[in-house]
């Protein structure tokens, strides 16, 4: 958390409202925030104008008018908020000409930025090996099924979250994916039939898609660039919904330990 919608939410905010600004200075309140030498981060970024924002899997890029991009990843508690007030978990502040400011904000600490030459982007991206981009036209069932067919041993449900396998799934949505599939996190991808795997690929369509429309889910500290909430939470099934009511049979939801991960799921509905 922030998974796929929530960082592609924000991307897609970020790029209306700081694209083409000029940074005027940068604030580092926590240097070791930073992974780059101090004082060429502040030089680099100082007088650089936001040419634009993309994503790859849950990382956000920032490119630089001086030839650099900014790498950050969010992890579990990052925010990135335009016009925001400080707070004590503060850790970066980008100050823009026109006295508008991006604040970065993280309570656990987990999250960074990294500072990489755009002429080298590439490369750093290739050397992560993330998997396909799941809203792409490139992702295709087709493509799904080789996939899964390459991974035949795994257990479904941390495999849809390995970024390697696919880019930008992680807890939320991987349960809400295998629910509106009827699938048990805990089954082989070996043992999935075909129309299992469409119900699949199709959950994956869909739940990211609505998760995107709705700005994300707010289950704990993910706020948007806006510093406003997502409201995907009222649509979820099953996540954090041990001991309750299942939605469509009333079974009571469980909840078990994957890889070290919880997996909830419906033991009636999901086979």
């Amino acid at each position: 958390m922030p998974e796929l919608p929530e960082v592609e939410t924000i991307k897609r905010q970020l790029n209306r409202k700081i694209k083409g600004k000029k940074i005027k200075k940068v604030e580092v309140i926590l240097p070791r925030f930073v992974k780059y030498p101090l004082k060429k981060f502040e030089e680099l970024v100082t007088g650089a104008t936001i040419s634009d924002i993309s994503r790859r899997a849950k990382l956000l890029i920032i490119e630089l008018s001086k030839g650099y991009c900014l790498i950050i990843h969010l992890k579990l508690t990052g925010q990135l908020v335009f016009k925001g007030q400080p707070t004590k978990h503060t850790h970066l502040i980008y100050h823009f000409t026109d006295g508008s400011q991006l604040i970065h904000n993280d309570l656990r600490q987990f999250g960074f930025v990294k500072v990489i030459l755009k002429k080298k982007l590439a490369d750093f991206l290739a050397k992560e090996k993330f998997g396909p981009e799941l809203l792409d036209k490139n992702f295709t069932l087709n493509l799904f099924k080789k996939l899964l067919n390459k991974r035949k041993g795994a257990k479904i449900k941390p495999l849809l979250m390995d970024q390697k396998f696919l880019a930008g799934i992680g807890n939320i949505y991987s349960n809400e994916i295998l629910f509106f599939a009827r699938i048990l996190p805990t089954r082989r991808a070996g043992s999935l039939k075909s129309e299992e795997i469409k119900k699949i690929y199709q959950g994956i369509k869909k739940i990211l898609s609505l998760a995107l429309s709705r700005r994300g889910s707010s289950v704990q500290y993910y706020v948007d660039a806006k510093g406003e909430k997502g409201n995907f939470v009222p649509l979820i099934k099953v996540y954090q919904r041990e001991g309750q009511d299942c939605l469509i049979c009333h079974s009571k939801i469980k909840q078990l330990k994957i890889g070290g991960r919880s997996a909830y799921f419906c033991p009636r509905c999901q086979k």
